[in-house]
């Protein structure tokens, strides 16, 4: 199993050393994408990388979600960057990915941050809600996550302070991000495209009256 509250000192350091390859001031191509649109939550192998979505028995499990993608010019490390937002009726999830430009060891890192649906999308992207999971996908190996872990029925919340600063960077790439991709503005204008392509595909209930004439 993922030691994903208390990660070695190697993986700390292969976590701090993909943080520090990301471009603070990055250089895209003219090349974008952005996509739209409700998905099914398949519980078992999620797209949407939602998985920890529990639908109650009976209820179908349905997100909304917008994701957005530059290409990374120049030699760096990453060759692109996808940003991805998720909302369900209980959770609100974004992810950012940066793929390695040439992979050997990193194939490539995500950020995430999540925070309950009771909220607004604008809300949690306005009050740069901070990074809860990192993760780095490796070739030919397991993965090294760093997850902010809480406290059981069988015992306390493990200390995770010497991981603040690992914590604090991703939380700095992803404000940093939502403001290159305008995130706070162009989430909430595609969620509500979303919204409204979906009442349009709603049947047209006749009234009474009109159903007996």
């Amino acid at each position: 199993m993922l030691n994903v509250c208390t990660p070695s000192a190697d993986e700390q350091q292969e976590i701090a050393s993909a943080l520090a390859h990301i471009p603070k001031r990055p250089s895209f191509s003219m090349d974008f994408e952005v996509d739209r649109g409700r998905s099914l939550l398949d519980q078992n192998a999620s797209p949407l990388a939602v998985a920890n979505v529990a639908a109650t028995p009976g209820e179908i499990a349905v997100a909304d979600f917008v994701r957005l993608r530059r290409d990374l010019t120049g030699s760096g490390t990453y060759s692109n960057v996808q940003y991805s937002f998720s909302r369900d009726n209980k959770q609100m999830i974004e992810t950012l990915v940066f793929r390695v430009r040439d992979p050997k060891d990193l194939m490539e890192i995500s950020i995430e941050d999540s925070a309950s649906a009771v909220t607004s999308a604008s809300a949690m992207l306005g009050s740069a809600t901070p990074a809860s999971r990192i993760k780095l996908e490796r070739f030919g190996k397991s993965s090294v996550v760093l997850a902010r872990c809480s406290g059981t029925s069988e015992g306390p919340a493990p200390d995770q302070s010497k991981y603040e600063p690992l914590f604090s960077s991703a939380s700095a790439t992803l404000a940093d991000y939502r403001g290159l991709f305008g995130v706070k503005t162009l989430v909430p204008e595609e969620l509500a495209r979303i919204e409204r392509t979906s009442a349009a595909k709603q049947p047209v209930k006749k009234s009474a009256t009109a159903a007996h004439k």
